[in-house]
């Protein structure tokens, strides 16, 4: 009786925060070939046989199988420190956040808020939007006191989407104790990399599929280029903390480059397009596909190459140690998806730890379960590195 009242009112509370954001859009269905005719031949031409529906799902095979070189790249070579007042960039318009943004204004303008590091470069995969082809990531270096008899290590963090460009720095401040350098990185279309057209980062997860497929490469890529200059900064050992969408980044980053040996995904699942058809915060996307007529089988296919489902033995080739955080009432990443996950890696039999939260994907970042939450992230990537430290050799 008790389970199930906590349930429906955990249920109740999770669909308050996913319904409370009014700027929601729908757009119609873009099948986007346009963002990816530089990379697949099939996405450069059309061809008359063949429904936008299956040469899509020919573009994902076609990728699928070169995903080295669209995961590939050249490391940038402007890489460089900005010191600036840090901005929220909100993407709702809810009262107490407008606040919260004029206010951190106010601060700059008179000096009471202080100036931060951010690393700037420029992405080497290229879209139509200069501001989001500028990299940003808020630079937390740990004291060298805390690095003592340690390798230097570090972390690249990408919350969840539609994050403010503070969410998270907490826990970044919370790995620099134990000795961590940490990178937040702001995923594609995010915070100061938004368009100006948009108030949420809508195009980073769309109803336009070749543009949401190269956010998910861009966002790859840059995790990548931020290592290279973590390298050039004397740093041994790394990881990646992604959350929500950043977990799906976090996940074919570290499928794709062996240097990341921690990763803690914070909700994680299996195939995109199962997300983007089942969670309760992608309804409006839904609605698109819905419209011209497809399914969630559909879906899943036309998302394949950013689904971490297909690189999941890629993933198990190289030593790493995980943690998947998933919550058993959650709404956006519905609990089947994140169970999945867990399968699979005890089909593999990779090395990795399951952390339960009993709320929901919104919830998480409300009292007391952000606390929880953290405590969870915060012991796995302390205790990983520690373990890496003594039994694993520095990859070169």
């Amino acid at each position: 009786m008790l389970s199930s009242l906590y349930a429906k009112w955990m249920y109740a509370w999770e669909t308050a925060l996913t319904t409370r954001d009014t700027n929601r859009i729908v757009r119609p269905l873009e099948w986007g070939f346009d963002w990816l005719k530089d990379f697949s031949p099939i996405a450069l031409e059309a061809n008359p046989h063949l429904s936008d529906y299956d040469r899509m799902t020919a573009v994902n095979a076609d990728i699928v199988a070169r995903a080295d070189e669209f995961f590939g790249y050249t490391t940038p070579t402007d890489f460089r420190v900005e010191r600036r007042h840090p901005q929220l960039f909100p993407t709702n318009v809810r009262p107490e956040t407008l606040e919260e943004d004029a206010e951190l204004k106010r601060q700059a303008e008179t000096g009471e808020l202080d100036r931060a590091d951010f690393l700037r470069f420029t992405s080497p995969i290229p879209t139509r939007y200069p501001e989001n082809d500028t990299v940003n990531a808020r630079w937390f270096p740990a004291h060298p006191e805390t690095q003592k008899g340690k390798p230097k290590q570090a972390m690249i963090v990408m919350p969840q989407w539609n994050a403010d460009a503070f969410s998270h720095n907490a826990l970044c401040t919370l790995f620099n104790h134990f000795g961590i350098s940490c990178l937040r990185l702001s995923k594609p279309y995010h915070d100061i990399r938004r368009p100006a057209e948009l108030e949420r980062s809508d195009y980073a997860v769309s109803s336009n599929v070749g543009r949401t497929t190269q956010a998910c490469r861009q966002a790859v890529v840059d995790i990548r280029s931020c290592i290279d200059w973590l390298e050039q900064q004397g740093y041994e050992r790394f990881g990646v903390l992604g959350t929500s969408l950043g977990s799906c980044y976090a996940f074919i980053a570290a499928a794709f480059d062996p240097r990341i040996q921690v990763c803690a995904f914070n909700h994680a699942s299996t195939w995109f397009g199962d997300v983007v058809w089942a969670g309760q915060s992608t309804r409006h996307i839904r609605a698109a596909f819905e419209q011209a007529g497809l399914t969630q089988d559909q879906l899943r296919q036309i998302f394949s190459i950013v689904s971490p489902m297909t690189y999941m033995q890629r993933f198990a080739a190289t030593p790493k140690r995980s943690l998947v955080v998933h919550a058993t009432y959650d709404l956006t990443f519905p609990l089947e998806y994140s169970v999945d996950v867990l399968k699979n890696f005890d089909r593999l039999k990779l090395d990795y730890v399951s952390k339960v939260l009993p709320c929901g994907h919104y919830t998480t970042g409300e009292f007391p379960f952000k606390y929880l939450d953290g405590w969870y992230l915060g012991a796995f990537v302390y205790d990983s590195f520690k373990r890496f430290a003594v039994t694993r050799p520095v990859l070169s």
